[in-house]
């Protein structure tokens, strides 16, 4: 019986990697086929769930190929392959940039300041990918790049959210800023609220939500380029949520503001 995905990356030859688990190599042939060499399947495996993959791939001109589930033990050993192993051209070109992403009208954008645990990243792609953000950005010397714990957590969706490295992050939010895009600051020590914020929100204005890592927040010069800055309401014992989980709160409520004062704008 195939469990929830939970789909990951490991190095293989040194212009190859290997990604597992059912939602990532689903979401690697439909996002980039041209970049997936060859899928290995399970012997033995013909539930629907494989069968999806087999057609995906059918369909995309991707090969694939029956092997025992010792051989693809041995492609990725101590992890959860689900029956299905996809070998990937690395140095991929096309990777999407900021200015690339700038381009587009009505952006909703996820900032993440320092923050560098690999669950709580790969959490925030997730919901970022659940909510339609359309870009997720880090600073690439203050949180890590994809790795295989984020594309484990994220569940498929570190391969359809473009996740953003920039050099400067306080430069990409000066960037962000002259493309006419507000940027909202989360932070414990202000009175306004996300729900205040949210209350004035006009639909069609593109907007950068930052957040900051657990314990230290978002650093002087991040919260300096913030247009604005928010709270989530405490109403309990405990002085802050997971970072994932506020990133979550915000931006449905974000979301679902947009949706209130302009329906056809989503």
């Amino acid at each position: 019986m195939v469990g929830s995905a939970h789909p990951t990356i490991i190095m293989a030859k040194k212009s190859q990697e290997l990604i597992y688990g059912i939602h990532a190599v689903e979401a690697a042939i439909r996002k980039q086929p041209e970049n997936v060499l060859q899928v290995f399947l399970q012997q033995g495996r013909n539930d629907s769930r494989i069968q999806k993959i087999v057609d995906i791939a059918k369909n995309s001109g991707v090969s694939t190929q029956s092997i025992t589930n010792e051989k693809l033990k041995e492609k990725c050993p101590k992890a959860r392959h689900q029956g299905v192993v996809a070998e990937l051209r690395t140095g991929r070109s096309g990777a999407v940039t900021l200015d690339d992403i700038l381009q587009k009208d009505q952006l909703l954008l996820l900032v993440l300041d320092e923050v560098q645990d690999p669950h709580n990243i790969g959490a925030c792609l997730r919901t970022a990918d659940a909510v339609g953000v359309d870009a997720v950005i880090v600073s690439k010397n203050r949180s890590p790049a994809l790795t295989p714990v984020i594309r484990n957590v994220a569940s498929g969706a570190a391969e359809t959210v473009p996740y953003i490295l920039v050099s400067n992050l306080a430069r990409a939010l000066d960037k962000i800023k002259d493309n006419n895009i507000w940027i909202v600051g989360t932070s414990g020590d202000t009175e306004q609220t996300i729900y205040d914020s949210c209350q004035q929100l006009n639909a069609k204005q593109s907007l950068a939500l930052v957040m900051g890592s657990e314990g230290k927040g978002m650093r002087r010069l991040t919260r300096e380029a913030c247009d604005e800055l928010v709270s989530i309401p405490m109403q309990g014992s405990v002085e802050s949520l997971n970072i994932s989980v506020a990133t979550a709160v915000c931006l449905y409520e974000i979301r679902r503001h947009q949706k209130m004062v302009s329906p056809e704008a989503l």
